[in-house]
């Protein structure tokens, strides 16, 4: 009878659970699917105005200069960022509020006048900001507090690339590496799904590529794939290095933050001006539409890499990945066709491995190769996304994220990313 009684106990105490974190994800993936919506729409309008007018980059030094006053203003550190977001997952420390409208408003400047950055740095940052307030609104304790965090992070990623599943996972899987926090599946997933309605509700389209061509699973394929996805490992080494190194030149030798927006914003003007085009310039998602058409200038990866690594470490905001998908595209293009792959193929490959490469996220990126691509040729990138996790090395883009089992053999390191 008392076995009864624990089991019946038990029973409710799974039901109770799960429809709290239904409701708590639920409400959490609305406010970031309209938020996430919101901020894409805004960033689109952004990007729009500055294709037909580019002499508005010309303001983009005294956009450094706003977002270095903004921060200021708020009290918020220049550096604070998707670092804090992951940090917060593993401790007591609670995610600002105020880093959402701050972040939304200088991702806005950043893209309006040009600064070479992505989405998701804004994306998460948002995402956790806005599940640390509905955490603090709910009187959550410390615990489901990482939870509900890990919901709004993956709640505003799915808003804004339409892909709720790799969101799902990648939050899951992005803070500590070698270790998924499973009790995070619901909820994420309720979150990013709710997002995802939302943001296809308002007409947002989802990110989404189409590959003429897919190879056969062929040993020559399978010997050009492992070469591509080791190439890109080397990549994802070289861009990450190049970010931090850079930030870490531009803080030792501009200390002063309104002087470091300026001049790093006046350098991407003067390396935009002397290249005469503006394809390195936002997120540049049309040059990713055009490697995986098979089209890409062979010098583009490496310039993508020094416009990234000067606009991030000039103090804009928006993130790497995007600019990490242009990255691995524009290379992967180049390179797969020196190696006989398909140019538009083995772009797709490339960008999906060098995400992996500088995430540490192998699940999520092979997740991701499905709900960008379809799902032909999964077996390809998931090959090519083994392959570039383990070649990376310890690198991330996210020094707060811990590698907490070797990438080599079964055995616990927990080590920060370098």
């Amino acid at each position: 009878m008392e076995l009864y009684v624990y089991k019946i106990k038990s029973a409710e105490n799974y039901i109770k659970t799960f429809i709290r974190w239904v409701f708590l994800a639920s409400i959490t993936g609305f406010i970031g699917g309209v938020i996430g919506t919101l901020f894409h729409v805004s960033v689109e309008h952004a990007t729009e105005f500055r294709a037909e007018n580019n002499w508005i980059i010309l303001f983009l030094p005294i956009g450094g200069v706003v977002i270095a006053v903004l921060y200021k203003l708020f009290k918020m550190s220049d550096s604070t960022g998707t670092n804090q977001i992951i940090s917060s997952i593993r401790s007591d420390q609670k995610v600002p509020f105020v880093l959402a409208p701050l972040i939304f408003i200088s991702t806005f400047i950043t893209h309006l006048f040009g600064g070479s950055a992505g989405r998701e740095g804004a994306a998460l940052q948002l995402g956790g900001s806005i599940g640390s307030f509905v955490g603090s609104f709910f009187h959550l304790d410390e615990k489901d507090m990482h939870l509900i965090t890990l919901c709004g992070m993956s709640s505003v990623f799915a808003a804004l690339f339409g892909t709720p599943l790799t969101a799902t996972l990648f939050a899951m899987e992005v803070i500590s590496i070698g270790v998924i926090y499973y009790s995070s599946l619901v909820p994420c997933l309720v979150s990013s799904l709710m997002a995802y309605g939302v943001s296809l509700y308002f007409g947002v389209v989802p990110v989404r590529f189409y590959l003429s061509y897919i190879p056969d699973l062929t040993l020559k394929t399978i010997i050009m794939t492992v070469v591509l996805a080791a190439l890109c490992a080397l990549l994802s080494i070289v861009f990450i290095v190049s970010m931090k190194k850079t930030e870490h030149l531009m803080e030792s030798k501009l200390k002063n933050i309104y002087v470091r927006g300026f001049v790093g914003g006046l350098i991407i003007v003067i390396m935009t001006v002397l290249l005469k085009t503006g394809d390195y310039n936002g997120a540049g998602m049309n040059i990713i539409e055009k490697a995986i058409g098979g089209n890409a200038r062979p010098e583009a990866f490496i310039l993508k890499i020094i416009f990234t690594a000067v606009t991030i470490a000039a103090g804009f905001k928006g993130g790497e990945i995007v600019p990490t998908f242009f990255i691995g595209a524009t290379f992967g293009c180049l390179a797969g066709s020196l190696l006989g792959l398909n140019p538009g193929f083995s772009a797709a490959i490339g960008l999906v491995a060098l995400f992996c490469g500088v995430v540490n996220a192998p699940i999520a990126s092979i997740v991701l190769s499905i709900e960008l691509f379809g799902v032909e040729g999964l077996l390809i990138f998931a090959i090519a996304c083994s392959v570039s996790y383990m070649l990376s090395g310890y690198y991330g883009l996210y020094s707060s994220q811990k590698i907490v089992y070797s990438k080599l053999k079964a055995e616990f390191i927990n080590i920060n990313a370098k």
